[in-house]
């Protein structure tokens, strides 16, 4: 099983970038799947997920609509628009909520080696 992201980079304050995040192994057909970052200093913190169903939660620090998170079959992908300077953190995708309804790190059973995202402004 593993999670492979990508679509990090530098780019300028109010750009938009699309990351993905492929996972290989059959567990994730019908696992859910997230995405979390952690900023230099900070906590790794919880983004938004997608179950296998389609259905998407977002942490409340994230429904302003700049982030929109979606899958087809096993590629998660983020969607991140106007984005900021506080918005530079290492993107990390997750899979397999292993404690249903919790969005902490330590709740989720796989992780991927994270795509750096640096806003400059």
């Amino acid at each position: 099983v593993q999670l492979q992201a990508s679509g990090g980079g530098l780019i300028q304050a109010g750009a938009s970038l699309r990351l993905s995040c492929a996972a290989s192994g059959r567990a994730f057909g019908t696992s859910s799947m997230a995405w979390f970052r952690q900023a230099p200093g900070k906590e790794r913190e919880f983004v938004a997920a997608v179950s296998w169903t389609g259905g998407s939660t977002y942490s409340p620090d994230f429904r302003e609509g700049r982030f929109t998170v979606s899958r087809a079959k096993n590629t998660l992908y983020l969607q991140m628009n106007n984005l900021k300077p506080e918005d530079t953190a290492v993107y990390y995708c997750a899979g397999q909520n292993i404690v249903g309804g919790s969005y902490v790190p330590s709740s989720w059973k796989f992780w991927g080696q994270g795509t750096e995202v640096t806003v400059s402004s």
